[in-house]
């Protein structure tokens, strides 16, 4: 009998230990970079979660991407709400970026419903662009501002919007 009870506590106990906690910044950080390194190079990434809230099996982080070795100032941060997928976090959703807001604020649709165009900041006069924004396009440099490419990189003017 005692073997018996000693086997069944035994059982009990490592079937608690099974399940781990994963309420933590480092298993966010481990979910966030697997789901999304099956489309982007996290390797040449600086990934850090910023902040995190958990509730029950979803979790809202703050997560902040920068080039190796930059600066945040270089990267940019992203809001996600993940789920707990048994002993993983994945994500769920990603809320809209700054840099989308930015871009959906700059882009209106013409009367003639073309392609988007791009429309001033409020405040600004029609046709300028904000106080230190790059040139949208001119001259052989194009887009770039004069600056170089990266070799491989797209030109930045070919006209074409894809969505």
């Amino acid at each position: 009998m005692k073997l018996v009870t000693t086997g069944a506590l035994a059982l009990a106990l490592l079937a608690g230990c099974s399940r781990h906690n994963i309420d933590t910044l480092d298993a966010v950080k481990q979910g966030v970079i697997r789901d999304i390194s099956k489309s982007v190079n996290v390797a040449a990434m600086d990934v850090n979660v910023v902040s995190v809230s958990f509730r029950d099996k979803e979790a809202d982080a703050v997560v902040s991407f920068a080039p190796k070795g930059g600066t945040a100032a270089q990267g940019l941060t992203m809001n996600y709400t993940l789920e707990r997928q048994g002993n993983e976090w994945h994500i769920k959703s990603r809320a809209q970026s700054e840099l989308q807001k930015h871009a959906a604020q700059a882009q209106q649709t013409p009367a003639d419903g073309g392609a988007g165009s791009i429309q001033p900041a409020p405040g600004a006069a029609q046709g300028q662009l904000p106080p230190g924004h790059p040139p949208l396009s001119g001259g052989s440099a194009g887009a770039s501002g004069g600056q170089q490419l990266p070799p491989g990189h797209p030109p930045l003017n070919s006209g074409s919007v894809k969505q």
